[in-house]
């Protein structure tokens, strides 16, 4: 399955954008898929994730209540829905699939190449 991360771009801080999450060809319905991040000199971190059903979502602590995965109405997409962007939210935003709904970048098994966010202050 190749993912195809699209909807970054450049915002002001407070700002909010919505990237997207998509398969050619086939429906993501059956997998968990996840958002990892890596900003400049850093490693890649996990951010959110969102199970199968749609019904369970997980965001790590650095961004709760700020970003949350969520599933379109035809389950073929995924969106991270980032609010209040900061700075420091700069980074490429990667999603990821895979057969179990964790926050362990070692369990998803296919990529999307990333899509850039830039947060201007």
């Amino acid at each position: 399955v190749q993912l195809q991360a699209s909807g970054g771009g450049l915002v002001q801080a407070g700002g909010s954008l919505r990237p997207s999450c998509a398969a050619s060809g086939r429906t993501l319905s059956s997998y968990a898929i996840a958002w990892f991040r890596q900003a400049p000199g850093k490693e890649r971190e996990f951010v959110a994730t969102i199970d199968w059903s749609g019904d369970n979502t997980y965001s790590a602590d650095s961004v709760k209540g700020q970003f949350t995965a969520s599933r379109g109405n035809a389950k073929n997409t995924v969106y991270l829905e980032m609010n209040s962007l900061r700075p420091e939210d700069t980074a490429v935003y990667y999603c990821a699939g895979g057969r179990k709904y964790t926050v362990w970048s070692r369990d998803y098994d296919f990529w999307g190449q990333g899509t850039l966010v830039t947060v201007s202050s």
